[in-house]
């Protein structure tokens, strides 16, 4: 790979890969809250904390990885590390963040057959209805942030309705591209980014390389579709999620739905179980894939999948980050790929609307307890301001009364 150093304006001081895990480790103990919160925590760490980065590039950072498809805290982790302490570094951050919710994740997926009678279902539907509760507030969020004028706002509800109407994959996907398209009339007034950008220790042709392994593994990923051994089906279904989220976090909900439930891998109520049990857990949200990939197939995947799916769904944002970041800074200075980008994150907030009326309401909601205790819970997120564990446990606790009050 090509070098190209950095000037000592842009680039951080040198660390080791070692105290990059540490770091990360505490904070994946504590992060919880969610993408957003986690941005936070992040900056507190970083910036104000330990000083590896100042605002102004802790913020071009954050752009490039909402620009990008893929878990945006996880990647804004990753580029920390890997402008900390090289490639080490970057996978150092990676599995200190992720380590303790994917053991978590896979430790509930272990658990979960275990809960049988009126108890134990009660207690699957209280993190069912926990996804409810977070998507609704994902989907309010959003909407707020990412469609914050007219233009923006018709082009979620066309999305909305869309995907309603036809919730095919491939129907997502088009919806995306149309969304692209209409950038330059829909979102003229979003403006592009000036600051200077952080730079790598590596050139543009490290970047082509990472940037083709990218296309080439979702060219393959495509290409296996449902044959082959069960890992490399788990590994293509991961990738080709990880590799076509934009927005992150809540939004990876009707793509792992579209890759997993609708083939039959996974089955609906266990897919929402675990959606809602990964609101609880510190870290990225994307360690749902631990759970969903020792499930595969009635949990034939066990650890071998929970660890495919991991690394394949995290692998192409951290492709794309890597090579993109070299060429971040002329990129973030041009209007119109900024406005490409306002446009998708647009679209994307009615792809994760569509999803909260199906399969999350659809699926969870089945009388007026549940309404009350979804709407309770998010009252909890939305109005009170508590951290998304108060509303998991609020859900389960409710919810597992029911078999005491005969319902």
């Amino acid at each position: 790979m090509s070098t190209h150093p950095a000037s000592a304006e842009s680039s951080l001081p040198p660390g080791r890969a070692w105290e990059v895990f540490t770091v990360f480790l505490a904070l994946g103990l504590r992060s919880f809250g969610g993408p957003i919160a986690h941005l936070g925590y992040f900056r507190r760490a970083f910036v104000e904390q330990r000083r590896w980065l100042d605002d102004a590039r802790f913020s071009q950072l954050l752009a490039l990885c909402q620009f990008l498809p893929g878990p945006a805290s996880s990647q804004l982790g990753f580029a920390i590390g890997l402008l900390r302490a090289g490639w080490p570094g970057a996978i150092a951050a990676f599995v200190g963040f992720t380590l303790p919710s994917a053991a978590l994740m896979l430790a509930f997926a272990w658990w979960a057959p275990y809960l049988h009678g009126a108890w134990g279902q009660s207690l699957l539907h209280g993190f069912k209805l926990v996804a409810v509760v977070v998507v609704a507030h994902g989907v309010l969020g959003m909407w707020r942030s990412l469609a914050p004028d007219w233009p923006r706002r018709a082009l979620a509800m066309g999305a909305a309705a869309i995907l309603l109407w036809q919730p095919q994959a491939w129907m997502q996907l088009l919806v995306i591209v149309l969304a692209a398209l209409m950038a330059p009339w829909l979102c003229r007034n979003v403006m592009a980014h000036r600051d200077a950008a952080p730079t790598p220790r590596y050139g543009r042709r490290a970047a082509i390389v990472l940037l083709s392994l990218y296309v080439a593994l979702l060219l393959l990923a495509w290409s296996v579709g449902t044959h082959g051994a069960l890992q490399v089906q788990i590994g293509a279904a991961f990738y080709r999620a990880g590799a076509l989220v934009f927005g992150g976090g809540h939004v990876v909900l009707p793509w792992l739905r579209q890759a997993l439930v609708v083939p039959g891998w996974v089955d609906e109520g266990s897919f929402l179980a675990g959606y809602g049990a990964a609101q609880a857990m510190p870290g990225p949200m994307f360690s749902l894939a631990a759970y969903l990939g020792s499930q595969m197939q009635g949990g034939q995947g066990g650890v071998a999948g929970a660890l495919v799916a991991l690394a394949a769904i995290f692998l192409p944002g951290f492709l794309l980050l890597g090579g993109v970041l070299p060429f971040w800074q002329r990129l973030s200075a041009r209007a119109e790929a900024v406005r490409v980008v306002a446009a998708i994150n647009a679209a994307v907030v009615g792809l994760l609307a569509a999803a909260f009326y199906h399969p999350v309401w659809t699926g969870t909601v089945s009388g007026p307890a549940d309404i009350v205790i979804a709407a309770c819970g998010f009252a909890m997120l939305a109005l009170a301001k508590q951290p998304a564990w108060a509303a998991v446990l609020w859900c389960v606790a409710a919810a597992s009364l029911g078999p005491w009050l005969g319902r």
